[in-house]
């Protein structure tokens, strides 16, 4: 039997929670769960909520104490001496992107189940989420230029769950809308003097050093138009992206207005958190009781500190090699340092 520990992320602006007191109904093992101190608090919910469904309540360091151990996003900096060796990181972590998060898990022989690998029949586990991230940035991007979607012609990169909740976003608020695909994004280069609005919505891969929109492609768009990375892997898709926090959102470049909140479902962290939860819940028991799970066993991206996805090992090597041969800090390092991806 293993314990899972329930903490309070603490990335900036986040609020989203893995299990709300109801989600534990359905869970058989509750004793073996608990929650830091104040899990709820955001919510109103008071902690003998979830000792009255039989979990425990304890304080922060007991959490991080726990065999797996679960902050919703993957433990910032100052957040990594709180574990200990041989845990189970059960998170959106994105290792693929991030390396020294990714290096971090090595170094305590970790083993990290991420969140952004769980599929099931086709469809990602927090499809909602997902859609969530683009429908919360697509209002927040507009709401913080003042000014409404109606009538602005807007390309979308993106046709996954990211890329839908981003359509229904700008749609329902009246914009005009193209949608482009990785395969066709080519013609979105010759074509971004025709759009008020660009929005990235791809997941994309690290190993790859082209971009869907350089910087050389600023010069020719609208002054004063919008780019949305939804994805905001600093420096790849978008070229010109960094992360930025809800209260700081955009940025400007070459006269061209950036949207790069790297973890908007937050902004809808009730109806988030609902959704985490239906998901967390029905993978809850095979975690604590250690029971084969085909789609655990396949997002698995670390297991006791050993690599196992091999993007990562890939980049991981690639880095090693740059630093090296002496090679200034180029975008895949830039991008190495920020671990929080579209969730």
């Amino acid at each position: 039997m293993k314990s899972i520990g329930f903490i309070i992320s603490r990335k900036r602006d986040e609020k989203r929670r893995a299990l709300l007191p109801h989600h534990l109904a359905s869970i058989r093992r509750r004793d073996h769960i608990v929650f830091e101190e104040g899990y709820g608090h955001v919510f109103g919910i008071p902690d003998d909520a979830y000792g009255a469904m039989g979990a425990r309540v304890v304080s922060r360091g007991e959490a991080f104490r726990q065999d797996i151990v679960c902050p919703v996003k993957a433990p910032e900096p100052d957040e990594r001496a709180f574990f200990g060796i041989r845990q189970t990181l059960f998170a959106w972590i994105h290792v693929v992107q991030g390396i020294q998060t990714c290096d971090f898990l090595v170094d305590r022989r970790m083993t990290a189940i991420a969140w952004e690998e769980m599929y099931e029949g086709g469809r990602h586990s927090f499809w909602r989420n997902n859609e969530i991230a683009g429908e919360a940035a697509v209002m927040h991007a507009f709401l913080s230029i003042g000014r409404h979607p109606q009538g602005c012609r807007a390309a979308l990169i993106g046709i996954g769950n990211v890329g839908r909740g981003a359509f229904r976003g700008l749609t329902r608020l009246g914009a005009e809308v193209r949608v482009y695909d990785e395969e066709s994004v080519g013609r979105l280069r010759e074509e971004v003097g025709e759009y008020d609005c660009i929005v990235n919505a791809v997941r994309w891969d690290v190993l790859r050093e082209d971009h869907l929109v350089s910087r050389a492609d600023l010069v020719r768009m609208r002054r004063g138009a919008l780019i949305i990375d939804v994805s905001c892997d600093p420096e790849m898709g978008i070229e010109t992206s960094r992360s930025t926090s809800i209260d700081d959102p955009i940025y400007e470049v070459d006269g061209i207005v950036h949207y790069t909140v790297d973890h908007t479902p937050t902004l809808f962290y009730r109806t988030a958190s609902e959704s985490i939860g239906d998901v967390v819940r029905r993978f809850a028991d095979d975690l604590i009781e250690e029971r084969p799970n085909p789609i655990l066993e396949a997002a698995t991206v670390v297991r006791d500190g050993v690599v196992l996805d091999p993007r990562v090992r890939s980049f991981r090597e690639r880095i090693a090699s740059a630093r090296t041969e002496g090679a200034p800090a180029a975008a895949s390092d830039c991008a190495a340092s920020s671990t929080a991806r579209r969730a």
